[in-house]
Parts: C-alpha cells; structure tokens; sequence
C-alpha cells in the first residue's frame, strides 16, 4: 500500500446552492441565481496532521467541510477517502466511511437530541455501528467519557444540565465512539467562551496524539489556528488563496488577502489596540463573483491582469502555495524568516 497517499484529497470540487427566484426571472424564463460556494477547491490532507481552513464568514469553509464528510454532494470535482471516490460509496461501505470520518459541530445545543441522557446518545453512535457488544456498552461509555475529562455521572443526564464546553465534549466523545481516523471539526469552539475555547482545542490536541487522529479544523479565529494547525488552508468567495505550513503563513504570507487576515486579527493581549486596518471595501456576492481574482475588489496590490483573470494555486517557497498573479509577494519576508544557512 502506498503510505504516501494523502488519506482525505479534495478534487477540483465545486458546489452552488439555488439562490432567489425572483418574479422578474421567471417572468423573463431566466433560470434562478445560483450560489457559488465552492469553485474548483482543491487540497490533500495528509494522514496525522491538523489542516486548519480559515477565511472570513460566508467564504465556503463550512460548505467544504460537509462535502468532505459528503453531508453535501459536490457537483463539479470528486472528494477522495484513501483513494476513493466517497460519491461511489453505498449500503455497508457508505456506513464504513461514516464511521472513519467523523464530524462535530459548531453547535453543541443543537447537535445534541434534548431527550436523551448522555449514555442514550453515546451508547446509540456504539450500537449504530456495533462498535461494541450490547454488555461492553456501559463500559465504553464510561472509558469516553473519563477520555474527555467528564465525570462518570454524567451519563445519566441530560444536555441542558451542561455547560457549552461540557457539552462540546459530549459531541467529541460521541464523534470519538466510532473510532474514526478523521475528524472533521466546523467551528468546533466559535460558540464557547474564551477561557472555555482553550480547554477544548487543548483537549483535542491531546487526543489527537494519543488516538492518532487526523484533524480538519474549520475556524474563523486565526490565533486558535496557529495553536493547533500543520499546514493552513486559506479561502476567500469560496476559492483558496493560499495553502501553507502554519509557521510560514503567520511570519511571511504569500497572499495579500493572508496578509490582510492577519493584520485584521485581534491581538491576544488585550493591553495591545490592533491598530492595523481592517480588510477594506465588502465582500463581493457569491451571486455574482467577479472574472479574475475574486479578491481584486479589495487588494491594495491590485493591477489590471488581476480583474480579468484568474490566478492559479502556484508553488511559493516550500510547501507553500499561493493564487495571486504577484509571484513575489511575501517573498522578502520569507526570505528573511529562512534560518542561515551553515558558513554563511
């Protein structure tokens, strides 16, 4: 078997969703606006590692993030498990995948059913999929829960007698269950208090290691990122704009929209005013996105090839890539971020 293969790659996919329809429209026998979620994405995530995707609200993160668990079909582009097609999958080999690549969600409130106890949501995910005998049940229950740092008790409540962070360890306990090899989290903290944040990531970074998972980590929040990230995806009007390992984005990123994300990022230190500006003028309409760059409306770099065509995802230094048509942006400070060479 070749161990080299990425375990989860991302083919050319594009998803749009049906947009407004108005009167006029069909009036005219136009068809209705579509949605561009996606457009030609395309990214491999490597076995064990933590790829976190990043990029304002509205720019297609959550949208990859299910077609990659195929709680979304694309319609362009194919998302591939170790080397398959996940559109082929059906019946027990479909059943299979859902169990290798987990999701959890954003919502800790909404994912969990109100009605039942925590060991009814659990012991179901373990029954579902016959991870264990009907007698071992408990045990297993009693074995994930002490893994997410939740007293033993716990399994005879019910959610709404949780915090938001203990319950966001219910959903990564009921996800841990199946034992999958992926876990794919969308904005797995966004919900949660700041101090609560930290303890969750921290949590995961740990179980990661000791259960040799592979992290895909959706977030809007760069610092959290940068904590617990391999390699960054950053995507913009549903396209990426740059791919690249966590350290090199963070010190010298290749994209000015990188560039801009990070600069519009709040500090950590709240003595620290971010004085830099944020990204100027509005993100354009995933109705209507622009020929060209889509973020050439916004770009302080921005010259006239940018409007009409659209740069390509293109190798920048090592293991980075960058879709801009300014092949030395960043380049300086990449440079000067390299460690010297010996003798030099």
């Amino acid at each position: 078997m070749n161990t080299h293969r990425p375990i989860l790659s991302v083919d050319g996919v594009s998803k749009r969703f049906s947009g407004p329809y108005s009167l006029l429209r069909r009036l005219k026998g136009e068809p209705p606006l579509a949605v561009h979620a996606l457009s030609n994405v395309t990214l491999d995530v490597e076995r064990g590692e933590t790829l976190g995707i990043v990029g304002e609200s509205g720019c297609g993160k959550s949208t990859l993030a299910r077609c990659m668990v195929r709680l979304h079909e694309a319609d362009d582009g194919a998302v591939r498990f170790d080397g398959t097609d996940i559109s082929n999958l059906h019946g027990s080999a479909r059943r299979a995948f859902n169990r290798r690549v987990q999701m959890i969600f954003q919502d800790p409130y909404g994912s969990l059913n109100p009605r039942m106890t925590v060991q009814q949501i659990i012991g179901e995910a373990l029954s579902v999929h016959k991870m264990r005998p009907k007698a071992d049940i408990p045990a297993r229950i009693a074995e994930l829960l002490d893994l997410v740092r939740l007293p033993a008790d716990a399994a005879a409540r019910y959610p709404h007698e949780f915090s938001g962070g203990q319950r966001q360890r219910i959903g990564i306990a009921r996800a841990l269950a199946v034992e999958p090899e992926v876990i794919v989290a969308d904005e797995l903290v966004s919900a949660l208090d700041v101090s609560v944040q930290a303890q969750v990531v921290n949590l995961l970074l740990q179980l990661q290691e000791k259960l040799h998972l592979t992290v895909v980590f959706v977030a809007h929040d760069l610092r959290l990122v940068r904590h617990i990230s391999h390699r960054v995806v950053v995507m913009y009007l549903g396209q990426i704009m740059e791919i690249s390992p966590a350290d090199a984005l963070f010190s010298a990123p290749r994209h000015p929209y990188s560039k801009a994300l990070l600069e519009a990022a709040p500090e950590l230190d709240p003595g620290q005013k971010n004085r830099n500006v944020a990204l100027r003028g509005e993100l354009p309409s995933p109705l209507n996105v622009p020929p060209g760059c889509p973020f050439a409306g916004r770009c302080p770099h921005v010259f006239d090839r940018c409007t009409v065509e659209r740069p390509l995802l293109s190798p920048r230094g090592p293991g980075q890539l960058a879709a801009c048509h300014l092949t030395d942006f960043g380049a300086a400070e990449a440079a000067a971020t390299l460690p010297a060479q010996p003798g030099h």
